[in-house]
């Protein structure tokens, strides 16, 4: 009879176990959410992307940019997407952002294709994947099944990673969303697309006041200084545009680690991950051939799989920019 009732028991317990895997794969993002509902959804996204490349390959940094301040303020719900007064938009770190038309091109696309699908998250975290390969970086897959967030506050990017952080200080704001210490080198390498404006690494050259007054940081190379301060001088325009990764930043490529270890690198919050021992490990790695492509892409699934939003979370906007 006790033997009886605990087979019971097991029984019972290996049920609730199935379930909850089971309503665990169909409410977490999965590859092939859209395979009965929307087949296309991949090669549309695909052909939105390389349309808008071709034309102008910027978009190409700009949606990989995108995706990174979206995961990082409310999760990957595309709240970064939505228009209006104090929204994440207006915010001081997400004012240079760009490739919007390109998300408003594939939903469009999308929604005559398969209306009330596709959520705006799902084609942003696809985009950024596309621009990678389209810069001859690597493919990862992406799992999918994000419905879009309600809320988009300005005020809610201040913990977004800047300019002038430390490595501790990178360290506890990509902790804070489950990433490692390899994750935040990683995906720090996407800065080998892109650019920067003057303005955002000019102290280093003219006045680090972490030195003293009128002091350069110690950390750049010398004849590298002598091209930046040529590339951006003391009074010239601060909206000026530098590549992130001089070597090659129209390609993703490992010549961004290269540029860290030569004291090359444009950003302070880039530099310092040569010159922090923890960080440095990771940057050596990537250079002696830890793959930074595979790498790369896992911590990009890491990252889109932050903060997402399921059932009744989230909604599946008709238009990326309102919320219905």
């Amino acid at each position: 009879m006790a033997s009886g009732h605990s087979s019971h028991i097991l029984i019972l317990f290996t049920y609730l176990l199935l379930a909850l895997s089971a309503s665990l794969v169909h409410a977490w993002p999965r590859v092939g959410f859209y395979s009965a509902s929307c087949p296309r959804v991949e090669s549309i996204v695909r052909s939105t992307v390389q349309s808008h490349f071709r034309s102008d390959p910027t978009v190409a940094p700009g949606l990989l940019r995108m995706l990174f301040h979206d995961c990082f303020v409310q999760g990957c719900d595309a709240s970064i997407l939505i228009s209006g007064s104090n929204t994440e938009r207006t915010a001081g770190p997400n004012l240079l952002l760009r490739g919007y038309e390109v998300i408003d091109d594939a939903k469009t696309q999308l929604e005559a294709a398969c209306p009330g699908i596709v959520s705006c998250a799902d084609i942003l975290a696809l985009a950024a994947r596309d621009s990678v390969v389209l810069t001859n970086g690597p493919s990862w897959v992406v799992p999918l099944g994000r419905r879009d967030g309600r809320v988009s506050l300005a005020s809610d990017t201040a913990n977004l990673p800047a300019f002038t952080d430390s490595v501790d200080v990178q360290k506890q704001k990509f902790s804070a969303l489950g990433l490692n210490t390899q994750d935040l080198v990683a995906l720090a390498g996407g800065h080998t697309l892109g650019t920067s404006a003057c303005r955002f690494f000019q102290y280093r050259m003219y006045n680090f006041t972490k030195v003293g007054n009128g002091a350069v940081d110690p950390s750049i190379d010398s004849s590298f200084l002598l091209q930046l301060r040529a590339l951006c001088p003391q009074n010239g325009n601060d909206s000026k545009r530098v590549a992130l990764d001089t070597g090659s930043p129209n390609r993703f490529d490992t010549s961004y680690f290269t540029n860290l270890r030569n004291g090359r690198g444009i950003l302070e919050s880039d530099q310092v991950l040569w010159t922090d021992a923890s960080t440095k490990t990771i940057v050596q790695r990537f250079l002696k051939g830890l793959s930074f492509n595979l790498e790369f892409g896992k911590s990009m699934i890491k990252m889109s799989n932050i903060g997402v939003k399921i059932g009744n979370a989230g909604e599946i906007r008709k238009i990326c920019s309102k919320i219905n």
